[in-house]
């Protein structure tokens, strides 16, 4: 089974300072159709205006990513980290059995735009964590990245959740081969347009995959894409 989730379906709100859309339930949004798929709990598309950002506020049990498209994001939280990211860096934080952080764009012309994605943990009540890491995704076109695992392999982030997340920027033309572990998967078009197994998708639109041992993603413009293998 696949199974598209448009663009144009997400929810939305713009704040002013915050401009997001939500492929699934969160905050004021709530579809009870559309409340995760999985693991995956949240991906947020947000645009965050110049020098706004999210004050101070609590996570706990809670696996977190936030990817930068385009622009900075700025972090710093209870356990003393604190950084900025750009595109092609990453940054995780477990939440664990509970942390405070702040996110801020601190740049005072341009707009952050990034994904926020939240994965159930397989295990509650364990020290938070915060880290921050650098991905060749932008030198490295053409193939998916590892960025977050089980097991930490090739560099990724050691995860505690039933997922690992894979992200790649495309060429157009690009064909990527890419199996799944137990069947079930998402993919979250970031930018550009690809066909994922005779399915067309456009930037902001996810696919459900249910029941699939195997993908072909193929770039129909030059593209980014998150791909999750859920298990």
């Amino acid at each position: 089974m696949l199974y598209i989730r448009l663009n144009e379906d997400r929810g939305h709100a713009n704040h002013g300072w915050l401009d997001t859309h939500l492929t699934f339930s969160f905050a004021n949004y709530y579809d009870p159709a559309h409340m995760g798929f999985r693991s995956l709990r949240v991906i947020n598309e947000d645009f965050i205006a110049p020098g706004m950002g999210f004050g101070t506020h609590p996570h706990q049990d809670m696996e977190i990513l936030s990817y930068v498209l385009n622009g900075e994001l700025g972090h710093k939280d209870s356990l003393g980290s604190g950084g900025v990211i750009r595109h092609g860096e990453v940054q995780f934080m477990s939440a664990g059995t509970g942390i405070r952080h702040s996110e801020a764009n601190p740049s005072a012309t341009e707009t952050t735009h990034m994904l926020q994605i939240w994965l159930l943990p397989n295990r509650k009540g364990l020290d938070p964590k915060y880290e921050q890491k650098a991905f060749p995704i932008e030198n490295q076109p053409n193939r998916l990245h590892l960025i977050a695992s089980r097991d930490g392999r090739s560099g990724s982030f050691l995860i505690r959740s039933d997922a690992e997340v894979h992200a790649g920027k495309l060429d157009a033309g690009t064909t990527v081969d890419q199996q799944l572990t137990g069947n079930r998967g998402w993919v979250q078009v970031a930018a550009g347009d690809v066909n994922v197994n005779g399915k067309t998708l456009h930037a902001g639109d996810g696919l459900a995959i249910d029941g699939e041992a195997f993908i072909q993603i193929e770039a129909l413009t030059n593209a980014e894409l998150l791909f999750f293998d859920l298990g």
